[in-house]
């Protein structure tokens, strides 16, 4: 089986999403037990969810100036242990996909460095044999084009519209006169 194919990241996160849920209600437990987060914590939140809740319902049924009865303080700590249970487990949920996004946000511009570097390699190769081809180009002797193969090719580029050639010399019925008539 290749490593790459299961993904480790998403298990973790998957299973602090899974435990986010039990843990949620543990602090409910807790909170409901606890006079300092009963009072602090659970009963604050609750309150004013259930005036923006009660106000949101009062304006769509067209009640404009009704004053809104604060919950009693059983229910208010019980809206509010539910409150903040639902709100770790949101968090939790939010981290995860904050922690995907840096992770593939990682993996990109990893990639992207990578070809950056490739690219830049690429570039430095060529400028290199750029640099020797001149140097060769330098060492030819004079009224030789750099374009044309070298003595003994049996080719010759298509640029230069030279016939092939097997001694890389000019043919012999060129019009010269052999050496020595």
């Amino acid at each position: 089986m290749v490593a790459g194919a299961f993904p480790l990241a998403k298990l973790l996160t998957l299973g602090a999403r899974q435990l986010s849920r039990p843990l949620a209600a543990r602090i409910k437990a807790g909170a409901r037990a606890s006079p300092f987060f009963r009072h602090y914590v659970c009963l604050p939140p609750a309150q004013l969810y259930h005036w923006v809740e009660m106000r949101a319902k009062m304006r769509l049924m067209g009640f404009r100036g009704a004053a809104i009865k604060p919950l009693n303080e059983e229910a208010a700590a019980e809206l509010g242990a539910e409150l903040l249970g639902e709100a770790i487990v949101f968090g939790v949920g939010g981290l995860c996909l904050y922690l995907e996004y840096s992770r593939q946000a990682g993996q990109t511009r990893r990639r992207e460095e990578e070809q950056a570097a490739a690219w830049r390699e690429m570039r430095e190769s060529l400028e290199k044999l750029r640099q020797e081809m001149d140097a060769m180009a330098a060492r030819l002797p004079p009224g030789h084009a750099p374009d044309h193969a070298p003595a003994g090719a049996d080719y010759a580029p298509a640029a230069s519209g030279h016939a092939p050639a097997a001694s890389g010399h000019a043919p012999a019925a060129s019009g010269h006169a052999p050496a020595g008539h």
